[in-house]
Formats: structure tokens, sequence, C-alpha cells
């Protein structure tokens, strides 16, 4: 069965015992310039080697930023006269995920991967009515994203309903905006996918640093397009100097993300760390092999799994219940996941993606389950305690249905409690 984000429960359990629940990803400043009068003549570099975290959730971005400019300002940068290059190389290229659908490409949800990763790799997008019924809206699209807006958004009348949409074309880099906002309405805010994570990246660094008081003269670009000069053999980039580290929160912690939000690009990143622990350049395919090898390790059948993509967004993944309460039921019994793993899921009418399920359930905050849910598939796994004190693991996996997918989580939650409700007297 497609397991939708339920295939993340085999993503994280991969990672902590690959990683460890203490692994940390470094983001580091660098630069192989000169410090002169206040300036840096020469290029900063920032080398990631995929940090997710660098976001607004807890603010954590602003503080980075923060610590950058501080180091900054410790070896006497007020000004770079240079080019603020993006350094991606632990990770490959590839940012989608294979089966993946073209029509949500421009989501949030659906963010390419990369070594260097800000804000989610989304960018904001806000749409205002303009002056006069009939005018074009009006579109700002945050700096980096790599999109050209083509607008066909218009100025409706006030009171009108808000119908403003966006797509990506699939041939060039173009959002179209359309629909209509109505005259004095509220902006309306949407989250866009990126097209480079890197220049995404660096180019916001740029205008946070600008925004800070150090004036960057050079553009932000991605490594791959200057890494000629890099490899040349008069090279003067060989031995930079490292001006800044930056670790990001433990494993522990970005899991809890993941699984309770249920965040695909945390996912996704995993996979691709998993196979650049191995050593090698962090890929989809270096990560699946990861993966295949930690499943064979705890008895998981090789025809009881097809994994594609970390985060369940494809529907080339398919597995069985059985692989999901194996995996669950190994990370149950193990102290060294018990604890932390079972942070992870989403606690049942309380918190993250179950937290308007089975409400006024004996399951409501005693059932700890992933959620799962694209188009024609919903699923939920984890475990729940029923009346006698027993620990029970389970899996609910629903494919192919065409009643409402409400209907279906309705029924899977009244498993649920069905289970929390058990007892042997």
């Amino acid at each position: 069965m497609m397991p939708a984000s339920n295939m993340k429960i085999l993503t994280v359990a991969a990672a902590a015992e690959t990683l460890g629940w203490d692994y940390r990803y470094t983001t580091t400043l660098e630069t192989t310039g000169t410090i002169e009068d206040g300036v840096l003549r020469g290029d900063l570099v920032v080398r990631g080697t995929g940090d997710p975290t660098i976001n607004s959730r807890s603010d954590r971005a602003a503080h980075v930023l923060d610590e950058w400019i501080g180091a900054l300002a410790a070896a006497g940068i007020r000004r770079i006269d240079g080019r603020i290059i993006g350094n991606d190389q632990a990770f490959d290229d590839e940012g989608l995920g294979a089966g993946w659908a073209w029509d949500y490409l421009q989501y949030g949800y659906a963010a390419p991967v990369g070594a260097l990763q800000y804000d989610e790799d989304v960018a904001a997008l806000v749409v205002t009515p303009g002056a006069t019924v009939g005018a074009p809206a009006t579109i700002r699209l945050e700096n980096g994203s790599g999109l050209v807006v083509l607008n066909r958004g218009w100025t409706a009348a006030a009171g009108t309903e808000t119908t403003i949409d966006y797509r990506r074309h699939l041939e060039q880099p173009l959002l179209e905006i359309t629909g209509a906002i109505a005259l004095g309405a509220s902006a309306v805010t949407r989250t866009v996918a990126v097209v480079n994570p890197t220049l995404f990246f660096v180019q916001s660094l740029k205008d946070a640093l600008a925004a800070r008081g150090i004036d960057v003269t050079g553009p932000a670009v991605d490594f791959d397009d200057v890494a000629a000069e890099f490899a040349a053999p008069t090279s003067t980039h060989d031995s930079p100097r490292v001006l800044a580290t930056t670790s990001s929160p433990p494993l522990r912690d970005i899991a809890v993300v993941l699984m309770k939000v249920s965040q695909n690009l945390y996912a996704e990143t995993l996979l691709k760390t998993m196979g650049a622990a191995r050593g090698g350049l962090g890929t989809i395919a270096a990560g699946q092999r990861v993966l295949r090898d930690q499943l064979k390790a705890w008895m998981v059948p090789d025809d009881s799994y097809v994994a594609v993509d970390g985060s369940g967004l494809s529907r080339y993944n398919y597995v069985t219940a059985e692989t999901l309460t194996t995996v669950l039921e190994r990370m149950y019994r193990d102290p060294r996941h018990h604890d932390a793993f079972l942070a992870t899921l989403p606690v049942a009418g309380k918190d993250g993606t179950a937290s308007t399920r089975m409400r006024r359930t004996r399951a409501e905050g005693n059932a700890l389950a992933k959620t799962g849910s694209i188009s024609n598939v919903r699923s939920l796994s984890g475990f729940v305690r029923t009346r006698d004190g027993e620990m029970l693991v389970f899996s609910i996996l629903a494919n192919d249905f065409v009643i409402p997918s409400a209907t279906i989580n309705w029924i899977a939650d009244l498993a649920v409690e069905t289970l929390s409700n058990f007892t042997r007297k």
C-alpha cells in the first residue's frame, strides 16, 4: 500500500540508528580573502551540510544570522568587496523526488532539498488589491526564489470572495498568479517552493547582511556556477579561513518537527544525510541503500516495501502494514530509541497532525500516531494503550478509495478508539 507520510516512520527510525539522536548539522562561513580597513576583499563562502532548521521556527534563522553578524564584526568586517557563494557540494542537485506530481511543485510541501536550506526553501508570496476595481493585483515575491511572476490577478469589488491562486510553469521558472482579490481586502500571503535552494539561501543571507549594515558589492551565486574557478590550477581559494561555525539542534529535536507537523523537507534531508554519512555524496540513491540495509538488519523482508523517497510524497512508495509495525516495535523495545522516538509522534487530540483527531475518546492523549495523507491515500500508524495498560502497536493503510477522505479518517480513528477501550477482563 502507498503509505503517504507514514514513510517518515521508516526514515526517522533509520536515521536515528545510522546518525544517532545527537547528530547535528554544521554550516560554516569561510573566506580566502584579506581584511583591510573593515573590508573583506574577497568572497564570503557559506558551506552547508543540509541543515533544514535555519528557518523561522523559534526564530532560529534570526539567531543564526545574528551569530554570523557578530562573527564578521569580531573579524573586523564591515563590508564585503566580493560575492556570497553557496557551497552546496555535500548533496547532489536533485531537489525533487521521483513520483512527485507536477501540479503541486509550487507548494511549500514540495520544496526542493539542498545542502543549504533557508526558511524551509519557501519564499513568501504576498498579494494585495490594487487601488481601483479592475486594476491588477499587487504582487510581491521574496528575493531569491528564482521565479519570474506572471501577474493575472485582479482587483474585484469590495466584499467579493478572494480567489487568488498560483501555479508554476513546467517549461520555465514562471509563477502565474490568477484570480481576484477584493478592493480593500487584507493581503493574501502564500508560500512558494523556490527553484534553487542554494541561490535562495545566499540571496537571503546577502539581504540580511545589508539589513544589518554590512554591504556586499558582489552577487549571490551558487558554487556550481563558479566551480571552475576553484578547480583551476592557479586558484587562490585553497585553505579557506573559517569565520563562523553553526551547529543545528540535535536530530532528536529535528525529528520532533519532522514527525509532528509532517515536514517533508526534513525527511528528504535526512534520507540524503544518511547517504552522505557513508562517506560519499548525499543522494537519494545513497540514502535508499542505507535505509535498505537497516531494514534488512531489522529482519524486514525486501519484498515488503518499496522505498523511493523519505517523506512519503511519492506515489512510488509501497509498504505493508507489517513493515511499519515491525519498525515501530523495534523503536519501542530499543532503550536507545524508545523515549526519543515516541516523543516525535503526534499525540491524539493534543498536538501535531493528530491534534483534532480522537478527541473526547479514551484514545485522546493516549494514542501516539503518525498520520499520512496524499490523494486517495490515508494512513495512521503508532501506539495506543488499552484499558488494561497493555501497549499495542497498529498500522492502518487505506488506498484507492472513492468515499470522502474524512470518512476514512473517522474509520481509522474509530479503530484506534476501539483498541484503547479493549480489556481482557
